[in-house]
């Protein structure tokens, strides 16, 4: 079941708001990062990812957020038009703010970090007043993402934007993208967290975000269904909590739970699987699929993307993740 319903008629399926960045990834692999010498320049930053993966997919996807006025800032905007994404509500920062970066680390299939420059960034001075209710309206989803609700002004950018979500019947996701290096402190982050998921329809997030969020409320020990039924008092009506290697399982207000594998796949770094599957797995969701079929979208399309090198270039249209699915083991694994 997918209880699910977006607005009909509206001009564009999903926008995304938040983070826009770089990625530059180690082209030496299986070395520390003080060893790599050599990097490949991608576009990256969770909602970032999630966008050219819906539009790679097929949807009419638009994106609001802010970028550096200057070559990383062109380069970004200029990525997103070539991947049939809406930038009219991207702007330009006048202040002197840079394009934040992440350098990847790709030490092992299953040893990899990330080294982030997140000081003064152009993606964390989105304005409220650059969040137009009109652009939103007409679209049938939204996505926040976390990491812009670190700062101000950024973070009343979100708040506002979820205003406007929930007057004109726009399905609000929140991809949790929790990064302790933004923060003041794990409480600053969970009350945000917390506020801004009480307007949100789909929440979706690891075992590790959510504890980050509960930090507050002295829970004993991590139990999902808790954790969804809190939501479930608000907006949302699907709570999906990932468990990594062990799959992941998605909860519904009906009481329903629905577990999720994963695809075996050639791991080359373990990143980017995140963005990946929250794409298709919104994608399955808003073509009205199964909880259950959408969940599979996402697992295939986290393999997809972890077995090659970037994750904005790697996102895969829905013809080569129907292709993998045919071929590659699907694995169910013991998500709580």
């Amino acid at each position: 079941m997918n209880p699910l319903v977006f607005a009909e008629g509206r001009p564009l399926d999903f926008i995304a708001v938040g983070r826009l960045c770089i990625d530059l990834n180690a082209n030496e692999t299986q070395r520390p990062m003080e060893e790599t010498k050599t990097f490949t320049k991608y576009v990256g930053g969770s909602p970032a990812n999630i966008a050219i993966g819906t539009s790679r997919l097929g949807l009419k996807t638009g994106f609001i957020g802010k970028v550096s006025n200057d070559q990383m800032g062109r380069f970004i905007t200029q990525y997103l038009n070539e991947n049939r994404i809406n930038t009219d509500n991207i702007f330009i920062d006048r202040t002197g703010a840079v394009t934040g970066l992440a350098f990847t680390e790709i030490k092992s299939p299953t040893d990899c970090s990330i080294l982030m420059y997140r000081d003064n960034v152009a993606d964390l001075k989105l304005e409220p007043t650059e969040v137009p209710e009109e652009y939103i309206k007409q679209s049938k989803a939204l996505l926040i993402s976390g990491t812009a609700l670190a700062k101000s002004p950024s973070r009343e950018a979100v708040f506002m934007a979820l205003e406007y979500a929930r007057k004109h019947d726009v399905v609000v996701f929140f991809d949790i993208d929790y990064r302790p290096y933004t923060w003041e402190s794990e409480a600053e982050t969970a009350v945000y967290y917390n506020l801004a998921a009480e307007k949100c329809d789909v929440i979706i997030g690891t075992r590790e975000e959510f504890d980050m969020m509960e930090k507050l409320l002295n829970y004993e020990k991590s139990d999902d269904k808790v954790t969804a039924e809190r939501w479930f008092s608000y907006h949302a009506k699907i709570v999906v909590i990932k468990h990594g290697g062990e799959g992941s399982i998605a909860y519904t207000r009906d009481g329903q739970s629905h577990r999720g594998g994963i695809f075996r796949t050639n791991v080359l770094k373990t990143f980017g699987a995140g963005d990946s599957y929250a794409s298709a797995f919104i994608y399955g969701l808003m073509k009205g699929l199964p909880i259950q079929e959408a969940m599979r979208l996402g697992g295939a399309s986290a393999s997809i993307v972890i077995s090659k090198h970037s994750c904005s270039d790697a996102m895969p249209t829905v013809e080569e993740i129907k292709s993998f699915m045919e071929t590659a083991e699907e694995v169910l694994e013991t998500a709580r």
